[in-house]
């Protein structure tokens, strides 16, 4: 978050800020996916609204379904698109497996390592704040589950509480779905996880899948779900009939503060915005005392 912003109001800059992204299903040579949806072109597109915010974030963490088939090729595309706006902007990149991903080339085309079938799991400390990936994935099937082996692993890690608390980020979300078809897919044994996250210091959970926004709460700890960039779920429809539609792709602005996290979807769309606030009023409200700026903009006028 830009901490030369002026502060307003009672809260300062958040401590930290994460870019919540996911499903970008980047396929090799990038035919059409679905014989519809450019992924791509999705994906530059959302990069292209990232940069846009002039934020400097923390981390940028994509939550899984980074290709559609686990292929090498689209491993290497989407680690051509991602890794020189992270580098721009300063922000390591936390990748997360889905079911969609194949763990031996994802290791390879992501982190130039060994391509082995163990889980791709990873814990990175953001100046306090910690995130950890979990891998959801199954190797050959498309629903979610964690083996006693992963999670007591992150019970050890969550063992030693981090200075700002943590972030879990997984693919599979612990939350029922409106869409029945995710409800077969969905992650299982939930019941095991929230025996290891509850009485942790586990903040927030971070997760793809649905291809669509959505939150709730799991082992009383707040649930974000990010739509895709490759397409999104149309939920306006019965949910019987949901289908996809290339539009209404977003990504997520995770802001961390001492007391509470905030989630707010960032929409990417091309379409005017009006121009209320300029960088000239900012500053003049900036050099107004507090009982200043209430009189100027909160008082109603006749």
């Amino acid at each position: 978050m830009d901490a030369a912003l002026p502060q307003f109001g009672q809260y300062a800059a958040p401590r930290h800020t994460l870019v919540h992204l996911s499903d970008t299903h980047l396929l090799a040579g990038n035919p059409p996916l679905g014989g519809r949806f450019d992924t791509a072109a999705n994906l530059d597109r959302m990069l292209e609204a990232l940069e846009r915010t002039g934020l400097t974030p923390d981390a940028l963490v994509f939550t899984g379904d980074l290709t559609d088939l686990g292929e090498p090729e689209a491993y290497r595309t989407l680690r051509a698109a991602v890794e020189p706006v992270a580098e721009r902007l300063g922000a390591p990149v936390v990748w997360v497996a889905g079911n969609h991903d194949e763990r031996a080339a994802m290791r390879q085309g992501l982190f130039d390592a060994a391509p082995t079938e163990e889980p791709v799991t990873g814990v990175w400390d953001l100046n306090g704040l910690r995130v950890v990936a979990l891998d959801t994935s199954v190797p050959g099937w498309h629903h979610g589950e964690l083996d006693t082996a992963q999670l007591e692993w992150l019970a050890g890690v969550l063992s030693t509480p981090a200075p700002h608390g943590t972030v879990v980020a997984l693919h599979h979300p612990p939350l029922p779905s409106h869409v029945p078809l995710f409800d077969i897919l969905e992650l299982r044994e939930q019941t095991r996880l929230a025996e290891v996250l509850r009485g942790s210091d586990v903040r927030a959970i971070l997760g793809g899948h649905l291809h669509y926004a959505t939150t709730g709460t799991f082992a009383g700890i707040p649930v974000s779900v990010a739509a895709a960039s490759c397409y999104t779920m149309d939920i306006s429809r019965p949910a019987v009939e949901v289908n996809g539609m290339d539009a209404g792709q977003s990504f997520q602005l995770v802001h961390v503060w001492e007391d509470t996290v905030t989630h707010s979807v960032v929409p990417v769309v091309d379409a005017p915005s009006a121009d209320f606030f300029s960088a000239e009023w900012v500053a003049r409200m900036a050099r107004m005392t507090p009982e200043g700026r209430l009189e100027e903009f909160s008082r109603k006028r006749g």
